[in-house]
């Protein structure tokens, strides 16, 4: 078998012989007109007629590919020619598989040795080619774990997302990394293992704030010795893996001895830590009794979109849920959508021993012998009937539900706000994709660029963008020659990767009097490109600046021959003060909304959010940075008072916190060095 991980290019070389029946048989046999026009169902059926007579009879993976070369469909088959031949049928298909067939040029085969080993590949062609008609599963985050490492003596937890590749047990999945950080939180205080990382433990002399709240044992400074912190690690591994009775049983009992020595204060510690791991468990919310490690998957369907709801149990414990909202066609059913986001969704995670659906699907068996094969173990899919496991199936049903409904509520409200924002602007359609860009930087170092995306789903995070400002000959603070640098690597990358015609340039829609475009102008839901919301060209770009910063992004644009993206710049009032925001737009005069514009309100929150983005990526940049070169960075700050400033602090977060009259307070700092590190650190970023 092909491997899934690896680049594949598996044409069909259409010199060679024909199979079984010839070109004409199929051709009589589907009255097929092979001098119909591109792009038309008849076109379509021949091409896939053509390619079929050549495709192999073996099981194996096919790909309908368009004219431009784009891929349209992934799909399976125990017999790739029998499947192929199919869609040539002249009636029987629904319009979406007929609009499919009609765009198919040509087609792409590649045979596997079993069925199964084909819808393994088949899932991870699709997350990687993302197929405009297959199913598509859009937040393909890696799930967080929680890590107990293995490679130093005083074991560390951690929160741990990725390849599993540095030494220790790994514990998850969790739903989300808030479950993850929550659960740390509860087991500090449980078992007081360390959460610092080796070079801080290394080069303690005196224990750290955790040990003095008491979420640490202390192993950095021998508070605790081996065998006892060796101990607690045994006793968090036991938790996680399950046995959390037993070692709530083993506390209690600890807790009643030294309760009936009187060691008051013994009692008490053991106390504390029952009262986290209930803690921990209380936010657990169902801890299925008959079920060690399951995944529940419920789907469900309203107003033409799916929802698909993960609950993850893991050692007999309640990890959390997430819900998706898989890119699919209306007339799929729920459980054609759910079949399709399994095979995806285990792509890249290992399963469990057993999975709980919520619909029955068409290839069960065969999606767990593809499970089974892959993860090494035994696993069950399932549609329970009765029982414990069918309560688990509508708890996740009914979260399904609530998810989409609020999902569909949020959308609604969203697709008015664009409209909206489009009839504001005069663009004459709702942009589904908005591009925002922002620069962080203090003095001009550490300079980043950011880009937020936004659309009718809200803020699409997933393809959020930083740019490390690289440029050598930018003066230091040049907002322009720094925007220039981010929207000319960004727009010419988007040009090799997803190429596409350019349009005329946009004029909006602007009433000669008022200079404002008209409120009642009709909205289309479609921007200048394809229409696709998954299009990754925008349908409007939003500058955090004013004049200057709009004429750098449309020359800088226009360098690229790109003049068909609407450009607009948000300009902060006076004194940045929320609410004076002025636009510019090209080729219109300056102007603002009213105070209390619902429009005014969503250009806020986009412009906010790509604020936030940057000044994260500037300080996340800033503190590497610090790492690196330490804090003699800070001008008079040698080794002796760095030395001084972490004795005392502990951290350089906790420097980066501290208050002026705490810095000045340090031994051999002096009151006006205090001013200068405090300024470092707090300095405004732009």
């Amino acid at each position: 078998m092909t491997s899934p991980k690896k680049d594949i290019d598996p044409t069909v070389d259409l010199t060679g012989e024909e199979d079984e029946q010839s070109l004409p048989e199929l051709e009589q046999d589907s009255g097929v007109d092979l001098a119909a026009p591109l792009g038309s169902l008849p076109a379509g059926r021949a091409a896939i007629l053509r390619y079929a007579k050549l495709a192999p009879s073996s099981p194996g993976v096919y790909r309908m590919i368009d004219a431009k070369g784009d891929v349209l469909y992934v799909g399976k088959a125990k017999n790739i020619r029998k499947r192929v031949a199919a869609y040539a049928r002249p009636t029987g298909y629904d319009p979406r598989i007929e609009r499919m067939v009609a765009a198919t040029a040509s087609l792409e085969f590649v045979s596997t040795a079993t069925e199964t080993e084909a819808l393994l590949l088949e899932a991870n062609l699709i997350k990687r080619l993302r197929p405009r008609f297959n199913v598509l599963l859009r937040d393909d985050k890696s799930f967080p774990y929680i890590l107990i490492t293995a490679d130093h003596w005083a074991a560390q937890i951690l929160k741990h997302r990725g390849a599993h590749t540095r030494p220790g047990d790994y514990y998850g999945p969790f739903a989300s990394v808030w479950a993850v950080n929550r659960t740390i939180n509860s087991l500090q205080r449980a078992f007081l293992l360390r959460s610092c990382s080796d070079p801080f433990f290394e080069s303690r002399t005196r224990p750290c704030l955790l040990y003095q709240i008491k979420r640490c044992s202390g192993p950095c400074t021998g508070e605790i010795d081996f065998a006892q912190y060796g101990g607690l690690v045994r006793e968090v591994k036991a938790f996680l893996s399950g046995r959390s009775q037993a070692v709530k049983d083993q506390l209690a009992a600890e807790m009643e001895n030294a309760s009936a020595a009187l060691e008051f204060e013994r009692a008490a510690i053991y106390r504390d830590r029952l009262a986290a791991l209930s803690a921990v468990q209380s936010h657990q919310g169902i801890n299925p009794r008959g079920i060690e490690n399951a995944d529940v998957f419920a789907v469900h369907q309203a107003g033409g979109f799916s929802c698909v709801e993960v609950f993850f149990f893991r050692a007999g414990q309640n990890w959390g849920n997430r819900a998706y909202f898989p890119r699919a066609d209306r007339s799929l059913s729920a459980a054609e959508v759910l079949a399709a986001f399994l095979a995806q969704f285990y792509d890249d995670k290992p399963p469990p021993a057993c999975i709980l659906i919520s619909h029955a699907i068409e290839e069960r068996a065969l999606l767990a012998e593809a499970l089974t094969t892959k993860s090494g173990h035994k696993v069950d899919v399932s549609v329970p009937q009765r029982g414990e496991r069918k309560d688990l199936v509508e708890h996740g049903l009914a979260n399904a539900r609530e998810a989409l409904a609020r999902k569909l509520a949020e959308s609604s409200s969203q697709s008015r706000l664009l409209e909206a924002l489009g009839q504001t602007l005069g663009l004459g359609h709702a942009p589904l994709r908005i591009e925002v860009y922002d620069n962080s930087h203090i003095q001009g170092s550490n300079a980043v660029g950011a880009m937020i995306v936004a659309g009718l789903e809200g803020f699409r995070k997933n393809q959020y963008r930083k740019f490390n400002i690289r440029s050598s000959d930018l003066t230091p603070g040049d907002d322009f020659g720094m925007m220039r640098e981010v929207l000319g690597r960004r727009f010419k990358r988007l040009m090799s990767e997803a190429p596409r015609a350019m349009a005329a340039p946009l004029s909006p829609t602007v009433d000669a009097v008022t200079g404002f475009a008209p409120v009642a102008a009709p909205v289309d839901i479609a921007g200048p490109g394809d229409g696709d919301g998954d299009s990754p060209w925008p349908d409007l770009v939003v500058i955090d600046g004013g004049r200057g910063q709009l004429t750098a992004a449309q020359e800088t644009l226009a360098a690229l021959g790109i003049v068909d993206i609407p450009l607009v710049a948000v300009a902060k009032g006076p004194d940045r003060e929320a609410g004076m925001e002025t636009f510019f737009l090209p080729g219109r005069e300056p102007f603002k909304l009213q105070p209390r514009d619902a429009v005014l309100y969503f250009v806020q929150r986009l412009r906010d959010e790509a604020h936030r983005f940057a000044i994260g990526s500037h300080r996340v940049r800033r503190r590497r940075d610090l790492r690196e070169a330490g804090l003699q960075e800070i001008p008079g700050i040698g080794p002796t008072r760095k030395r001084a400033l972490l004795r005392h602090f502990g951290t350089l977060k906790a420097i980066e916190r501290a208050a002026l009259a705490d810095l000045a307070k340090v031994p051999g700092i002096s009151a006006e060095t205090a001013r200068k590190v405090y300024d470092f650190f707090h300095e405004r970023a732009s």
